[in-house]
């Protein structure tokens, strides 16, 4: 148990060692304070080049969508995923291109010749020639060997 006569006593030394030397606490404290805003300034220039970094591998993996009239491309059906199929392509198609809008959007028509608007971003090339395109493969019994 403390008396408050030996609080008091143990306030006024530790008052006492605090204030024993203040010129050298306050440029220890302004020494600190230095080394605190040179941490900082580390720190923020190594959050800098992190960022820079992630940036470029970021930029490096987009592969630029420029779309012309008359090129063919798959559109993302994102409704299918209300009703998931296990082998069920998301990407159904081919368009032709009619028209690209300002902002990325594209005008599409259909096999039937019907026009119809959609963002941009849910389109990919497609690849093949649209010629060579089968509607639907005919299925057959197997051969007997």
């Amino acid at each position: 148990m403390s008396l408050p006569v030996e609080f008091e006593y143990h306030s006024l030394w530790a008052t006492k060692q605090m204030n024993f030397n203040v010129k050298t606490a306050a440029e220890r404290r302004l020494i600190q304070l230095n080394e605190l805003v040179e941490i900082r300034m580390d720190a923020y220039e190594n959050t800098k080049i992190y960022k820079e970094r992630t940036k470029a591998l970021h930029d490096k993996k987009i592969i630029p969508r420029d779309f012309a009239a008359n090129d063919l491309v798959l559109l993302f059906n994102s409704r299918l995923k209300i009703f998931p199929g296990k082998l069920r392509s998301r990407w159904s198609g081919p368009f032709r291109i009619k028209e690209v809008m300002p902002y990325n959007a594209v005008v599409l028509w259909d096999r039937e010749g019907k026009e119809f608007t959609i963002n941009g971003q849910r389109l990919k090339p497609y690849l093949a020639e649209y010629d060579t395109i089968e509607t639907s493969l005919p299925l057959e019994e197997p051969q007997a060997a």
